[in-house]
C-alpha cells in the first residue's frame, strides 16, 4: 500500500481465495469507513475484473486499462478529471487507486 495524506494505492481488494493474497474487500471497506468515512472514492483500474460497488458505498468509478498497457489518452484525461472534482469538493476527500497487483497501471 502507497499512501499521502490524499490519496491511497493498492492491490485489489479481493473475495474468496484471492483475499488470503490481497487485501480483503470487507477489511477495506471497514478501514475505509473508520478512518475516512462519506470522503473517499475508489478507482478500479483494473480492465479484467470488478466487485459489487456497494462495499464502497457505490463510490467506485472503474476505468478499464489493461495490465502491463498505458491508459488510453481518453480515459486519462477522464480520471484526471473525476479526480480533480472529487479532490476539490471537500478538503477531507481521498482517492483509493487499484489495479490488480498494486503497481502495474
Amino acid at each position: 500500500v502507497f499512501s499521502t495524506d490524499r490519496i491511497i494505492a493498492m492491490s485489489f481488494p479481493s473475495s474468496g481465495k484471492q483475499s488470503f493474497y490481497r487485501n480483503p474487500i470487507k477489511e477495506v471497506a471497514r478501514f475505509l469507513d473508520t478512518k475516512h468515512p462519506d470522503h473517499y472514492k475508489v478507482y478500479n483500474l483494473c480492465s479484467e475484473k470488478g466487485y459489487d460497488p456497494k462495499y464502497f458505498h457505490y463510490r467506485v468509478e472503474r476505468i478499464f486499462i489493461d495490465d502491463h498497457n498505458v491508459p488510453a489518452l481518453q480515459d486519462m484525461l477522464k480520471f484526471t478529471a473525476s479526480v480533480r472534482e472529487w479532490i476539490s469538493q471537500d478538503e477531507k476527500n481521498i482517492i483509493v487507486i487499484h489495479c490488480k497487483g498494486g503497481k502495474g497501471r
